[in-house]
Parts: structure tokens; C-alpha cells; sequence
């Protein structure tokens, strides 16, 4: 009898306990990251913790070696794992471990990975630079640019990185025009058949955006700052 009163008093004073109550979420950064489904328009970064579009951030899946592999499209098979696209963030991510803890096991990365990526975003403002030439939403040249602007038919001025900034503020004017500069003018002119391209004019639309997202997230890589939420980079 006595053992049994005993056993109830102690059970009693054992509820009251703080030990008892739920723990605060002390696990490794990223724990929780990793079981965060991959839904919605948004996405957490495994190392700032911050949620942004996932167009504008950087997707990262394990191939069959656990290597690294970044997403840049987001379409691979497998979780994701999601970081801001800058190149600090990377640096952060790579050297405290954030991946590993993510996917919750070794992870092998390629020691040019921010060189990969820098040239996957490249290809990816080529390659839509070209749909919009294709598809008659893209122009070069600074008279045919100069004119849609006059017009005001201008989504986004593409200006080439190696281009003159006097030349672009005199070509700009007082406009307000979205402007992003991420390849130099052989690269641009490649995709007009040209030697080289200096100003190119994105008519508004889906394309126009498209471009300017990839141009934050290559920016972002190359500058080490965070892309601009309304898609206007410096140049």
C-alpha cells in the first residue's frame, strides 16, 4: 500500500515537471528545412532561413553519388534544396555544412561550383534572349532600340556588360526602363548572328520577365547581392 501512494505522488510531482513540456526546436540548421514540402510559390533558404519566390532562388538536388547538383531549371527528380542566389549565401552553405545537414548525410560538391553555376544562368539568359529574338519580342541595335523606346514598347533594355555607360545613359534618356546587363556583347551579338550586341530591347511580357529573373540570379552570384524583387538590376 505504502509503495503504491509513493508511486502516485511521485508520477504526480513528475507531470508538473518543465522537462515535461515540449522541447523548443534545437536540431541541426536545416533539419527542419528538409522536410519542408516543396509546394507553394515559396521557398526557404537552407542557410538564411528566409522564404522567397522560388524563381528567384537556387535549387539544388543529389545525383546518384550524392554529388551536388545544381537545378537551375528546378525540374530534376528528387527534394530540392533551396538557397538565395548569391554567391555569399553559397560560400555559407558549402562551408558550414548547410547542404549536408539538409539532406541529412554526406554531400559531395565540386570544388567549380559557383563557376557552374554563374555559366548554367549565363546559358539561361542566352538561350531566352534567343526565344525572344525568335519569337520577333527582341531587337538589337541602337536605332531599332532607340525607336520602341520612343514608342514605349520596351519591357526590359538587355545591355551588354562590356558595353559604354555613357552610351546607355544617352540612349536611355529619362526612360524608366527595367536594365540588366549579365553577358558582353559577343555573347549577345551571337545570338542576333552579329559580332557583337550593345543594346537589346525585350518587348513586355512573360519573356521580358523571365530574362530579368535570371539576370537577378546571375547578379546575384557574380556581386555577392541579393537580386532586386522588382527585377531592375544595376549595371
Amino acid at each position: 500500500m505504502k509503495a503504491r501512494r509513493l508511486l502516485r505522488k511521485r508520477c504526480r510531482k513528475t507531470a508538473t515537471l518543465p522537462e515535461d513540456l515540449p522541447p523548443e526546436a534545437d536540431g541541426e540548421p536545416g533539419d527542419e528545412i528538409a522536410d519542408e514540402p516543396e509546394k507553394g510559390p515559396l521557398r526557404r533558404c537552407v542557410v538564411t532561413r528566409e522564404q522567397h519566390e522560388k524563381e528567384r532562388m537556387l535549387r539544388f538536388v543529389l545525383g546518384p553519388g550524392r554529388e551536388l547538383v545544381p537545378d537551375l531549371v528546378g525540374r530534376l527528380p528528387g527534394r530540392g534544396m533551396w538557397l538565395s542566389a548569391r554567391a555569399d549565401v553559397l560560400e555559407r552553405a558549402l562551408t558550414r555544412g548547410a547542404f549536408s545537414k539538409a539532406a541529412r548525410g554526406p554531400v559531395h560538391s565540386p570544388p567549380d561550383l559557383r563557376q557552374r553555376i554563374e555559366d548554367g544562368l549565363r546559358s539561361r539568359v542566352r538561350d531566352l534572349v534567343g526565344f525572344a529574338r525568335r519569337g520577333g519580342q527582341a531587337v538589337s541595335g541602337w536605332q531599332a532600340v532607340r525607336e520602341l523606346l520612343l514608342a514605349d514598347r520596351v519591357g526590359l533594355l538587355v545591355e551588354a556588360s562590356d558595353g559604354s555607360p555613357a552610351e546607355r545613359a544617352r540612349l536611355l534618356g529619362s526612360r524608366k526602363v527595367a536594365v540588366v546587363s549579365p553577358l558582353p556583347a559577343a555573347a549577345l551579338g551571337a545570338v542576333f548572328g552579329r559580332d557583337r550586341a550593345v543594346h537589346v530591347a525585350v518587348a513586355p511580357g512573360k519573356m521580358a520577365d523571365s530574362i530579368a529573373v535570371e539576370a537577378a540570379r546571375l547578379d546575384g552570384m557574380v556581386t555577392d547581392t541579393p537580386p532586386d524583387a522588382a527585377g531592375v538590376i544595376r549595371v
